[in-house]
Protein backbone atom coordinates (compact mmCIF):
# COMPACT_ATOMS: atom_id res chain seq x y z
CA UNK A 1 0.00 0.00 0.00
CA UNK A 2 1.52 3.18 -0.52
CA UNK A 3 2.01 6.07 1.34
CA UNK A 4 -0.90 8.10 -0.07
CA UNK A 5 -3.01 5.12 0.46
CA UNK A 6 -2.17 4.66 4.26
CA UNK A 7 -2.50 8.20 5.33
CA UNK A 8 -6.27 7.98 4.17
CA UNK A 9 -6.58 4.15 5.53
CA UNK A 10 -5.60 5.66 9.43
CA UNK A 11 -8.23 8.13 8.44
CA UNK A 12 -10.69 5.76 7.07
CA UNK A 13 -10.21 3.24 10.38
CA UNK A 14 -10.71 6.37 12.60
CA UNK A 15 -13.78 7.06 11.12
CA UNK A 16 -15.02 3.29 11.53
CA UNK A 17 -14.09 3.11 15.29
CA UNK A 18 -14.56 6.57 16.47
CA UNK A 19 -18.06 7.26 16.28
CA UNK A 20 -19.83 6.52 19.79
CA UNK A 21 -21.20 3.61 21.16
CA UNK A 22 -23.49 2.51 19.44
CA UNK A 23 -22.23 3.66 15.63
CA UNK A 24 -18.75 2.56 16.20
CA UNK A 25 -17.20 -0.40 13.73
CA UNK A 26 -14.78 -3.36 14.52
CA UNK A 27 -11.82 -3.47 11.62
CA UNK A 28 -10.46 -6.45 10.40
CA UNK A 29 -7.42 -7.77 10.94
CA UNK A 30 -6.01 -6.64 7.91
CA UNK A 31 -7.59 -2.79 8.51
CA UNK A 32 -5.64 -3.28 12.36
CA UNK A 33 -2.69 -4.32 10.68
CA UNK A 34 -2.47 -1.55 7.60
CA UNK A 35 -3.15 0.70 10.34
CA UNK A 36 -0.53 -0.29 13.00
CA UNK A 37 1.86 -0.61 10.15
CA UNK A 38 1.53 3.21 8.85
CA UNK A 39 1.85 4.21 12.42
CA UNK A 40 5.14 2.53 12.98
CA UNK A 41 6.33 4.25 10.27
CA UNK A 42 7.01 6.92 12.25
CA UNK A 43 5.13 9.53 9.89
CA UNK A 44 1.14 9.54 11.14
CA UNK A 45 -0.31 12.48 12.23
CA UNK A 46 0.59 11.60 16.27
CA UNK A 47 -3.82 13.22 17.19
CA UNK A 48 -4.68 10.90 14.77
CA UNK A 49 -2.76 8.14 16.29
CA UNK A 50 -3.69 9.05 19.56
CA UNK A 51 -7.15 8.99 18.82
CA UNK A 52 -7.03 5.77 16.87
CA UNK A 53 -5.61 4.11 19.86
CA UNK A 54 -8.61 5.50 22.44
CA UNK A 55 -11.01 4.81 20.23
CA UNK A 56 -10.08 1.37 19.56
CA UNK A 57 -9.92 1.22 23.19
CA UNK A 58 -13.09 2.63 24.24
CA UNK A 59 -14.92 0.87 21.83
CA UNK A 60 -12.72 -2.31 23.47
CA UNK A 61 -10.78 -3.88 20.37
CA UNK A 62 -11.69 -7.39 18.72
CA UNK A 63 -9.59 -10.91 18.58
CA UNK A 64 -9.27 -9.43 15.09
CA UNK A 65 -7.89 -5.74 15.57
CA UNK A 66 -5.80 -7.52 18.43
CA UNK A 67 -4.18 -10.32 16.28
CA UNK A 68 -3.69 -7.54 13.51
CA UNK A 69 -1.93 -5.22 15.70
CA UNK A 70 0.52 -7.64 17.17
CA UNK A 71 1.47 -8.91 13.70
CA UNK A 72 2.52 -5.47 12.66
CA UNK A 73 4.51 -5.17 15.55
CA UNK A 74 5.89 -8.23 14.92
CA UNK A 75 6.92 -7.25 11.20
CA UNK A 76 8.73 -4.07 12.65
CA UNK A 77 10.69 -5.65 15.58
CA UNK A 78 13.98 -7.58 14.78
CA UNK A 79 13.00 -11.42 16.10
CA UNK A 80 16.08 -13.39 16.83
CA UNK A 81 16.79 -17.08 16.41
CA UNK A 82 18.79 -18.62 19.51
CA UNK A 83 20.69 -21.89 19.20
CA UNK A 84 18.81 -24.23 21.57
CA UNK A 85 15.70 -26.24 21.40
CA UNK A 86 13.54 -25.01 23.76
CA UNK A 87 13.09 -21.08 24.87
CA UNK A 88 10.41 -19.99 27.44
CA UNK A 89 9.67 -16.20 27.08
CA UNK A 90 8.44 -14.58 30.02
CA UNK A 91 6.26 -11.80 29.38
CA UNK A 92 5.55 -9.63 32.21
CA UNK A 93 3.70 -6.17 32.39
CA UNK A 94 5.62 -3.76 30.72
CA UNK A 95 4.36 -1.24 32.97
CA UNK A 96 6.21 -2.55 35.94
CA UNK A 97 5.07 -3.14 39.54
CA UNK A 98 3.93 -0.34 42.13
CA UNK A 99 2.55 -2.48 44.96
CA UNK A 100 4.84 -5.02 45.70
CA UNK A 101 8.44 -5.54 45.34
CA UNK A 102 8.58 -7.50 42.60
CA UNK A 103 10.39 -11.24 42.09
CA UNK A 104 10.20 -12.16 38.59
CA UNK A 105 13.40 -10.34 36.63
CA UNK A 106 15.01 -13.33 38.58
CA UNK A 107 12.95 -16.66 37.06
CA UNK A 108 14.71 -16.93 34.02
CA UNK A 109 18.02 -17.38 35.80
CA UNK A 110 16.64 -19.85 37.83
CA UNK A 111 15.16 -21.51 35.17
CA UNK A 112 18.28 -21.62 33.04
CA UNK A 113 20.15 -23.22 36.19
CA UNK A 114 17.33 -25.83 35.76
CA UNK A 115 18.10 -26.81 32.31
CA UNK A 116 15.25 -24.61 30.49
CA UNK A 117 16.65 -21.42 28.80
CA UNK A 118 14.55 -18.37 29.27
CA UNK A 119 14.38 -14.65 27.82
CA UNK A 120 13.20 -11.96 29.78
CA UNK A 121 11.95 -8.53 27.91
CA UNK A 122 10.74 -4.84 28.83
CA UNK A 123 11.17 -1.52 28.54
CA UNK A 124 12.77 1.33 31.23
CA UNK A 125 9.29 3.35 31.76
CA UNK A 126 5.37 3.63 30.44
CA UNK A 127 2.10 4.04 31.91
CA UNK A 128 0.24 3.46 32.78
CA UNK A 129 1.73 2.41 35.69
CA UNK A 130 4.97 3.98 35.67
CA UNK A 131 6.51 1.09 37.84
CA UNK A 132 9.68 -0.67 38.85
CA UNK A 133 9.81 -2.99 35.60
CA UNK A 134 12.51 -5.65 34.82
CA UNK A 135 14.60 -3.00 32.84
CA UNK A 136 15.26 -1.14 35.90
CA UNK A 137 15.36 -3.71 38.70
CA UNK A 138 18.29 -6.00 36.63
CA UNK A 139 20.24 -2.30 35.70
CA UNK A 140 20.26 -1.87 39.74
CA UNK A 141 21.74 -5.51 40.35
CA UNK A 142 24.51 -4.70 37.75
CA UNK A 143 23.42 -5.93 34.42
CA UNK A 144 23.62 -4.61 30.99
CA UNK A 145 19.87 -3.70 30.01
CA UNK A 146 21.44 -1.81 26.51
CA UNK A 147 22.26 -5.46 24.55
CA UNK A 148 21.58 -5.67 20.88
CA UNK A 149 19.42 -8.38 19.35
CA UNK A 150 22.66 -10.19 18.63
CA UNK A 151 24.38 -9.74 21.84
CA UNK A 152 21.27 -10.57 23.98
CA UNK A 153 20.64 -13.92 21.97
CA UNK A 154 24.50 -14.77 21.99
CA UNK A 155 24.74 -14.19 25.66
CA UNK A 156 21.41 -16.64 25.81
CA UNK A 157 23.06 -19.51 23.93
CA UNK A 158 25.93 -19.48 26.11
CA UNK A 159 24.59 -18.90 30.05
CA UNK A 160 20.72 -19.89 29.32
CA UNK A 161 19.35 -17.00 29.61
CA UNK A 162 18.85 -13.05 28.41
CA UNK A 163 17.15 -9.38 29.12
CA UNK A 164 16.12 -7.56 25.59
CA UNK A 165 14.62 -4.24 25.43
CA UNK A 166 12.44 -2.68 23.48
CA UNK A 167 14.68 -0.26 22.54
CA UNK A 168 16.90 -2.69 21.14
CA UNK A 169 14.14 -5.03 19.30
CA UNK A 170 11.64 -3.09 18.58
CA UNK A 171 12.89 0.97 18.29
CA UNK A 172 9.68 1.50 15.72
CA UNK A 173 7.49 0.60 18.82
CA UNK A 174 9.34 2.21 21.57
CA UNK A 175 9.40 5.53 20.13
CA UNK A 176 5.69 5.78 20.50
CA UNK A 177 6.03 6.10 24.41
CA UNK A 178 6.21 9.27 24.48
CA UNK A 179 2.87 9.84 22.67
CA UNK A 180 1.74 6.75 24.98
CA UNK A 181 2.77 8.69 28.25
CA UNK A 182 0.92 11.98 26.88
CA UNK A 183 -2.55 9.57 25.99
CA UNK A 184 -2.35 8.82 29.95
CA UNK A 185 -5.02 5.59 29.65
CA UNK A 186 -4.25 1.65 28.95
CA UNK A 187 -4.52 1.29 24.80
CA UNK A 188 -4.32 -2.09 22.75
CA UNK A 189 -0.55 -1.90 22.85
CA UNK A 190 0.03 -2.23 26.78
CA UNK A 191 -1.88 -5.62 25.96
CA UNK A 192 -0.21 -6.62 22.28
CA UNK A 193 3.30 -5.67 22.73
CA UNK A 194 4.54 -8.00 25.72
CA UNK A 195 3.43 -10.96 23.20
CA UNK A 196 6.11 -10.23 20.49
CA UNK A 197 8.57 -13.14 21.45
CA UNK A 198 12.04 -11.37 20.30
CA UNK A 199 13.94 -14.12 20.62
CA UNK A 200 13.00 -17.44 19.84
CA UNK A 201 14.13 -21.28 20.31
CA UNK A 202 15.31 -23.03 16.85
CA UNK A 203 13.36 -25.99 18.11
CA UNK A 204 10.07 -24.79 20.66
CA UNK A 205 9.54 -21.40 22.10
CA UNK A 206 6.97 -21.06 25.07
CA UNK A 207 5.55 -17.74 26.51
CA UNK A 208 4.43 -17.43 30.46
CA UNK A 209 2.25 -14.35 30.57
CA UNK A 210 -0.45 -13.13 33.77
CA UNK A 211 -3.06 -11.32 33.87
CA UNK A 212 -5.55 -9.84 36.89
CA UNK A 213 -9.11 -9.78 35.09
CA UNK A 214 -10.91 -12.87 33.68
CA UNK A 215 -11.47 -12.22 30.15
CA UNK A 216 -7.90 -11.72 29.49
CA UNK A 217 -7.02 -15.34 29.54
CA UNK A 218 -8.52 -15.82 25.68
CA UNK A 219 -7.77 -12.86 24.59
CA UNK A 220 -4.02 -13.82 25.29
CA UNK A 221 -3.99 -17.34 24.30
CA UNK A 222 -5.28 -16.11 20.80
CA UNK A 223 -2.30 -13.35 20.74
CA UNK A 224 0.02 -16.12 21.80
CA UNK A 225 -1.17 -18.45 19.04
CA UNK A 226 -1.00 -15.28 16.59
CA UNK A 227 3.24 -15.41 17.57
CA UNK A 228 3.66 -18.56 17.46
CA UNK A 229 4.39 -19.64 20.51
CA UNK A 230 4.13 -23.86 20.64
CA UNK A 231 2.31 -23.60 24.27
CA UNK A 232 2.00 -20.87 26.62
CA UNK A 233 0.56 -20.31 30.04
CA UNK A 234 -1.16 -17.33 31.73
CA UNK A 235 -1.05 -16.85 35.18
CA UNK A 236 -3.49 -14.92 37.37
CA UNK A 237 -0.48 -13.43 39.02
CA UNK A 238 0.09 -10.28 41.30
CA UNK A 239 -0.42 -6.76 39.63
CA UNK A 240 -0.71 -9.00 35.97
CA UNK A 241 2.47 -10.75 36.23
CA UNK A 242 3.90 -14.25 36.14
CA UNK A 243 3.57 -14.83 40.35
CA UNK A 244 0.38 -15.81 41.99
CA UNK A 245 -0.61 -14.85 44.85
CA UNK A 246 1.38 -16.52 48.13
CA UNK A 247 -1.90 -15.96 50.25
CA UNK A 248 -4.34 -17.21 47.88
CA UNK A 249 -5.74 -20.12 45.95
CA UNK A 250 -5.10 -19.37 42.60
CA UNK A 251 -5.55 -20.46 38.60
CA UNK A 252 -3.75 -20.64 35.21
CA UNK A 253 -4.51 -21.19 31.63
CA UNK A 254 -2.53 -22.95 29.65
CA UNK A 255 -2.64 -24.49 25.74
CA UNK A 256 -0.35 -26.87 24.34
CA UNK A 257 1.35 -27.00 21.07
CA UNK A 258 -1.55 -24.57 19.79
CA UNK A 259 -4.57 -26.38 21.14
CA UNK A 260 -7.66 -25.58 23.13
CA UNK A 261 -6.70 -23.61 26.48
CA UNK A 262 -7.63 -25.08 30.11
CA UNK A 263 -7.66 -24.67 33.43
CA UNK A 264 -4.98 -25.31 36.40
CA UNK A 265 -6.53 -24.48 39.51
CA UNK A 266 -3.24 -23.50 42.29
CA UNK A 267 -3.08 -23.62 46.07
CA UNK A 268 0.74 -22.37 47.65
CA UNK A 269 0.02 -24.33 50.53
CA UNK A 270 0.39 -27.68 48.54
CA UNK A 271 4.04 -26.41 47.53
CA UNK A 272 4.75 -25.26 51.16
CA UNK A 273 4.60 -21.96 51.15
CA UNK A 274 2.29 -19.94 53.79
CA UNK A 275 1.92 -16.25 53.41
CA UNK A 276 0.49 -13.46 55.27
CA UNK A 277 0.54 -11.34 52.20
CA UNK A 278 -0.39 -11.68 48.50
CA UNK A 279 3.54 -10.63 47.68
CA UNK A 280 6.32 -9.09 49.02
CA UNK A 281 5.17 -5.92 50.92
CA UNK A 282 6.11 -2.55 49.91
CA UNK A 283 8.50 -1.48 52.73
CA UNK A 284 6.86 1.69 54.38
CA UNK A 285 9.42 3.93 53.23
CA UNK A 286 8.33 3.56 49.43
CA UNK A 287 4.50 3.45 50.41
CA UNK A 288 3.69 6.53 47.81
CA UNK A 289 1.38 9.37 49.28
CA UNK A 290 -2.24 9.09 47.91
CA UNK A 291 -2.07 9.90 44.22
CA UNK A 292 1.40 9.81 43.47
CA UNK A 293 3.30 7.77 42.02
CA UNK A 294 5.62 4.98 43.56
CA UNK A 295 9.51 6.18 43.22
CA UNK A 296 10.11 3.48 40.82
CA UNK A 297 13.85 3.67 41.13
CA UNK A 298 14.14 2.97 44.84
CA UNK A 299 11.50 0.15 44.51
CA UNK A 300 13.64 -1.89 41.56
CA UNK A 301 16.63 -1.46 43.98
CA UNK A 302 14.68 -3.29 47.11
CA UNK A 303 13.66 -5.88 44.47
CA UNK A 304 16.89 -6.30 43.21
CA UNK A 305 18.45 -6.48 46.88
CA UNK A 306 16.24 -9.35 47.78
CA UNK A 307 16.03 -10.82 44.67
CA UNK A 308 19.91 -11.68 44.78
CA UNK A 309 19.35 -12.14 48.31
CA UNK A 310 16.91 -15.07 47.77
CA UNK A 311 19.40 -16.47 44.35
CA UNK A 312 21.66 -16.72 47.37
CA UNK A 313 19.16 -18.93 49.01
CA UNK A 314 17.82 -16.85 51.77
CA UNK A 315 14.24 -17.62 52.55
CA UNK A 316 11.68 -15.16 52.49
CA UNK A 317 8.47 -14.30 50.17
CA UNK A 318 10.92 -13.05 47.28
CA UNK A 319 12.22 -16.92 47.55
CA UNK A 320 8.80 -18.36 47.87
CA UNK A 321 8.09 -16.15 44.99
CA UNK A 322 10.59 -17.75 42.66
CA UNK A 323 9.81 -21.16 44.14
CA UNK A 324 6.32 -20.54 43.25
CA UNK A 325 6.55 -19.17 39.65
CA UNK A 326 9.73 -21.58 38.22
CA UNK A 327 7.66 -24.47 39.79
CA UNK A 328 4.45 -24.06 37.62
CA UNK A 329 6.66 -23.44 34.26
CA UNK A 330 9.02 -26.41 35.11
CA UNK A 331 5.69 -28.44 35.48
CA UNK A 332 3.67 -27.24 32.87
CA UNK A 333 6.45 -27.41 30.48
CA UNK A 334 6.35 -31.28 31.99
CA UNK A 335 10.21 -31.12 33.18
CA UNK A 336 9.17 -32.44 36.55
CA UNK A 337 6.13 -34.79 36.71
CA UNK A 338 4.18 -32.54 39.15
CA UNK A 339 4.33 -28.57 40.77
CA UNK A 340 5.77 -29.88 44.76
CA UNK A 341 8.80 -32.21 42.59
CA UNK A 342 9.56 -29.17 40.56
CA UNK A 343 9.22 -26.78 43.88
CA UNK A 344 11.77 -29.44 45.05
CA UNK A 345 14.34 -28.69 42.31
CA UNK A 346 13.69 -25.18 42.11
CA UNK A 347 14.71 -24.91 45.87
CA UNK A 348 17.56 -26.64 45.34
CA UNK A 349 19.12 -24.48 43.12
CA UNK A 350 18.63 -21.78 45.15
CA UNK A 351 19.99 -23.04 48.42
CA UNK A 352 23.06 -24.05 46.51
CA UNK A 353 24.06 -20.80 45.25
CA UNK A 354 23.89 -22.67 41.23
CA UNK A 355 21.21 -19.83 40.72
CA UNK A 356 23.47 -16.63 41.85
CA UNK A 357 25.67 -18.01 39.86
CA UNK A 358 23.47 -18.31 36.72
CA UNK A 359 22.73 -14.94 37.54
CA UNK A 360 26.23 -13.60 37.89
CA UNK A 361 27.16 -15.00 34.54
CA UNK A 362 25.18 -12.08 32.83
CA UNK A 363 27.52 -9.26 34.41
CA UNK A 364 30.39 -11.31 32.95
CA UNK A 365 29.12 -11.13 29.37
Amino acid sequence: MSEANLVLHLKQCIQKVATGPEYSKDLSYTEAYQAMQHILRGDADPVQTAIYLIALRMKRETDEENRGTLQALIDHSTISQAAVEALVDISDPYDGFARCVPASSFVPAVLASLGLPAVLHGLDSVGPKYGATHHKILKAAGLKVDLNPQQATQQLEHIGWTYIDQASFAPALHALVPLRQRMVKRQVLTTVETMLGPIRARGKTYCMGGYVHKAYPPIYASLARQAGFASALFVRGVEGGVIPSLQQAGRLFAYQDQAQEYQVDLAPQNLGIVAETRAVPLPAPLVPAEDTLIDSEALAAEAARLGLAALAGEHGLTYESLVYACAICLSQLQRYPDLPTAAQAVRAVLDSGQALKVFEAARRT
